[in-house]
């Protein structure tokens, strides 16, 4: 630990010159006395590093020295592509690897171009969770999954009571859920959050070149997605209704749905539920009639009464006299002026 932590003062001191003790605590997370203790011992190992003493002083590499310490090992190396996902890293306990690999990359970069790590950060950021998420501990068996996917290594799962012995390929961050991708025969997805225990077996395992983690997720979404869409319903839509489709609609099922649309505006959407169906359909207000199932049919227009009978009575609450006022379409502009009445719907007639 101490080795590595001596590294990265040479690599932070080259990177950006100078630093004062109380800088390099901050950017090792230790305290001040430990880094004087850790400069002493590069000074006695042979590493030209001095103190500036006064205002705007520090710690600095004599000038011209130049580390052999920056390249970067394998893992290194593959957790610096993942370094604009700190939460994902931090989860997975690569966190450390990947600073020292930042490290290393920042000291082989010519003094102009030095500040660009800093500059990126300050422009782009990912934050991969959906929001209201809370902030749950990543899964008990997220780092030695890690571990055995960085090292191809098999593994023994317990998945919902069930032992089975598989090939982690690869993880997958979707939506602040960890998902691992294993060949078990088959490829095969597990929830990370649901593994009961790992168990990291000696054998490892020969990779598939031909197998692509982005495409075979990209394509095991869709089909789940798809998969989760076991109801129909028809509908006929207005012009208006038909725009609104692409808002309202499940994108799993929006293809197709457009795919069917006839002259009419009658089309076939694919939905998850009739429950789900009910919900979508309100969205749609007078630009969609119901035509099958008959079950949804009949909640969407007792849903519609119920809506019809509530604005009414706030009509009749809100602005009519209850014994004057003519309840069908008469415009209210017509009522009979000479007849008793509420005040302010004479005040508003003679204003119309």
């Amino acid at each position: 630990m101490r080795a590595s932590r001596l590294m990265s003062v040479i690599l932070l001191l080259q990177g950006r010159g100078g630093m004062t003790a109380a800088e390099l605590a901050q950017e090792l997370e230790v305290s001040e006395r430990t880094v004087h203790r850790d400069v002493l011992a590069l000074a006695e190992a042979g590493v030209p590093v001095y103190a500036d003493r006064g205002r705007g002083g520090g710690y600095r590499l004599l000038e011209g020295y130049r580390t052999r310490l920056t390249g970067l090992d394998r893992a290194e190396a593959e957790a610096l592509f993942l370094s604009g996902v700190p939460g994902a890293l931090r989860e997975m306990g690569l966190q450390d690897v990947a600073a020292t690999a930042r490290l290393k990359a920042a000291a082989a970069l010519s003094p102009g171009l030095r500040d660009a790590p800093s500059t990126a950060a300050q422009r782009f950021h990912l934050d991969a969770p959906g929001w209201f998420a809370g902030e749950d501990p990543p899964p008990a068996a997220l780092a030695p999954l890690a571990r055995a996917v960085w090292s191809d290594r098999a593994v023994s799962l317990v998945y919902r009571g069930r032992q089975r012995v598989v090939s982690p390929y690869g993880l997958v961050l979707k939506a602040g859920v960890w998902y691992l991708v294993a060949q078990a025969g088959n490829f095969l997805t597990y929830r990370v959050d649901r593994v009961e225990e790992v168990t990291s077996r000696e054998e490892s395992f020969e990779r598939d070149p031909d197998f692509d983690l982005a495409v075979y997720w990209q394509r095991q979404s869709a089909r789940f997605a798809r998969s989760l869409l076991r109801d129909t319903v028809t509908l006929r839509l207005t012009p208006a209704g038909v725009r609104m489709l692409r808002y309202i609609a499940d994108p799993a099922a929006l293809e197709d749905a457009l795919r069917s649309v006839r002259e009419d505006g009658t089309i076939e959407l694919a939905v998850e539920s009739v429950q789900v169906a009910f919900t979508q359909v309100l969205r749609f207000g007078a630009e969609a009639e119901v035509l099958a199932p008959p079950e949804l049919r009949a909640m969407v227009g007792a849903a519609a009464a119920r809506m019809a009978a509530l604005y009414e009575h706030r009509a009749h609450d809100g602005r009519l006299d209850h014994g004057q006022a003519d309840h069908g379409r008469a415009d209210h502009r017509q009522a009979d002026h000479g007849q008793a009445g509420d005040g302010r719907l004479r005040a508003a007639s003679a204003q119309r």
